[in-house]
């Protein structure tokens, strides 16, 4: 590559008329004042700012005059349309950017940012136009080919390197002013190519753009070539024998652009230079290296890539790329092919932070350990344990015997009531619960985490820490509220019965024990069988009553201690479903939502 010592931006900057070889005003020759005017007026009409040229040197020395092809009426621009698929996919990853704005990072969704954006823009514009950016590296003779694609001398060539140094525009119809503006190409360097005589042209719809060399050693031409790819609708990559396989041109731009085979023409110019079947062996490599590079073919029918071997300067197999042209470009399809490609590039990209290999979220086996955990941090089982000891104590009490009832006064005398929940727990079991709580919450975090992919998952762990803090305390409340209830544990029906059973025996054991007094003393007549008969009936009778009320209070002290335990553990779960479960759940609901769109954005495509 041959490089100058002039600044290569300072080429890009000159004005059409002397950067591209173009007479007129801004070489100082004289012209005609009505030439002139009539110059001024034709380039002020043109509706789209294109200027049209042939080739045909004057006496002057102008190398391309302007002809007069203005219109009267400006062209009707029909916007584009995009097909039901592309549409739903689009619509599916506009909404899917929409509900993970929250949580991914904007660097993860610039991408499919840029393509909403790019999308958008391009359907407002026509439709009937396609946009072909000829791209190269240097020397690699695309402006040569620019030239025979139009018919007409208009990109420059030349050996001095780089030759191109803007961007050019040549269009065959009127109504792309649209496009190329978004293109960011100066009325300046906008062209028309030579009109012909035989009707209209099969290019006709066609925007062809010539670019700078993509491996140019200016810095500001390689920034043209970055930025215009992007906005095409299609590209043609010429290269030559020397340079095809040039790692920067494979690795840079068609690796990456494999999606877009279908909307790509890989050109090798250049042919007359190899001698006999070196053209088809240097063919046959290239096709191999776009194969290796994952560009499918355009081969037997089916959609890829098209590749052509040609000669810019002799004119050999340039027709057949200009019939290969005009009937892409009459299928008006290039645009859609390539947004679709370009989504399929973003889904792609967006694959790590929305795919999973296994079923996501929180099963039903997991809700019930976490509540079980969260239950026996607030002690909901040994809760229940003394409400039912509680109640058989109490039981013991009300139906026992009196001289037994007097000795367990004694015993129980200044301790705490059975079967109440201390009001503040001690401070290494307040630690413990502590503990417990956030084990819980770990592992059920954990588990809703499992398999997501990692701003999901660790959005879920987030959501599950933050209802985590002020648990155990929420915890310590609702354990006073729905614990133990204080004072007596209510007793069923049958216990009066039993007191006054147990009454009577007490009763039987006074009257024996009187009346056998009494015999002693001389007051009654002496007779033994029946004070002793009253005696030990009330005698085995109380305890006998005491031991009956006990079998029978088994049940219903079971139930009541059941109840108290299921108490608290409603209120455990209650509060961890609130404070933990329910804000996990919407962050796998959330998942699931963009997942499905996800879905959308990818299985339409596929």
């Amino acid at each position: 590559m041959t490089v100058t010592d002039q600044d290569p931006t300072e080429h890009a900057d000159q004005p059409d008329d002397d950067a591209h070889g173009n007479g007129g005003g801004a070489t100082g020759r004289s012209t005609p004042d009505g030439e002139r005017a009539t110059r001024t007026d034709s380039t002020e009409t043109w509706d789209d700012g294109l200027i049209a040229r042939r080739v045909a040197e004057t006496a002057e020395g102008d190398r391309f005059p302007m002809t007069d092809n203005r219109s009267a009426v400006p062209p009707t621009v029909t916007p584009l349309v995009y097909d039901g698929a592309l549409r739903s996919r689009l619509e599916a990853l506009r909404e899917l950017v929409g509900l993970s704005r929250t949580r991914l990072d904007s660097r993860t969704l610039s991408g499919a940012g840029r393509v909403l954006d790019e999308a958008s823009a391009r359907r407002r514009l026509s439709g009937q136009h396609t946009v072909v950016a000829i791209a190269g590296a240097t020397g690699s003779g695309k402006s040569q080919l620019f030239n025979a694609l139009a018919g007409v001398t208009i990109s420059e060539t030349g050996v001095r390197r780089p030759t191109t140094a803007a961007p050019i525009a040549c269009s065959w119809s009127d109504g792309a002013a649209g496009l190329i503006e978004r293109l960011g190409i100066p009325p300046r360097l906008r062209r028309r190519p030579l009109p012909t005589g035989d009707g209209e042209s099969p290019l006709r719809g066609l925007v062809l753009v010539d670019l700078p060399d993509h491996d140019s050693a200016a810095v500001q031409h390689r920034r043209h070539v970055d930025r215009i790819l992007g906005l095409v609708d299609a590209v043609i990559w010429v290269v030559d024998p020397e340079k095809y396989a040039d790692a920067v041109l494979h690795e840079r731009y068609l690796r990456p652009m494999a999606a877009h085979a279908e909307v790509m023409f890989v050109v090798l110019n250049q042919v007359d230079r190899l001698p006999g079947e070196a053209a088809e062996q240097v063919l046959d490599d290239l096709r191999r290296l776009l194969d290796e590079d994952g560009i499918a073919l355009g081969e037997y029918g089916e959609p890829g890539t098209t590749v052509l071997a040609l000669s810019a300067l002799t004119g050999d197999g340039v027709g057949e790329l200009r019939e290969a042209l005009g009937q892409f470009v009459s299928e008006r399809g290039a645009a859609n092919r390539r947004i679709s490609a370009d989504v399929n590039i973003a889904a792609a990209r967006l694959w790590p932070v929305y795919a999973t290999q296994r079923r996501t979220g929180l099963s039903e086996q997991a809700r019930e350990e976490f509540s079980d955990r969260l239950a026996d941090a607030v002690g909901a089982t040994a809760a229940g344990e003394a409400a039912e000891r509680a109640w058989l104590r109490n039981a013991n009490r009300a139906c026992g015997t009196p001289w037994l009832r007097l000795w367990r006064w004694f015993q129980d005398r200044g301790e705490p009531t059975t079967g109440r929940l201390p009001s503040r727990p001690q401070a290494d079991e307040e630690a413990t619960a502590r503990q417990r709580v956030e084990q819980a919450v770990r592992t059920v975090a954990d588990r809703a985490s499992a398999g997501l992919p990692a701003p999901w998952a660790q959005a879920v762990r987030e959501a599950a820490v933050r209802g985590s803090q002020g648990l155990p305390e929420a915890l310590d409340e609702l354990t006073a509220r729905a614990g133990v209830p204080a004072g007596r544990p209510p007793r069923p029906g049958w216990w009066p019965v039993a007191v006054l059973t147990q009454a009577c025996m007490t009763i039987l054991q006074f009257l024996g024990g009187l009346w056998l007094l009494g015999q002693i003393i001389g007051v009654m007549a002496p007779n033994l069988g029946v004070p002793v008969l009253l005696m030990v009936i009330g005698i085995v009778g109380g305890p006998l009553i005491e031991w009956s009320c006990r079998m029978a209070a088994r049940g219903p002290a079971r139930r009541y201690g059941l109840e108290a335990e299921r108490r608290l553990r409603e209120a455990a779960a209650g509060c961890g479903r609130a404070r933990v479960l329910d804000p996990v759940a919407a962050e796998l609901l959330r998942y699931r939502e963009v997942r499905e769109q996800y879905g959308r954005v990818v299985g339409a495509g596929r």
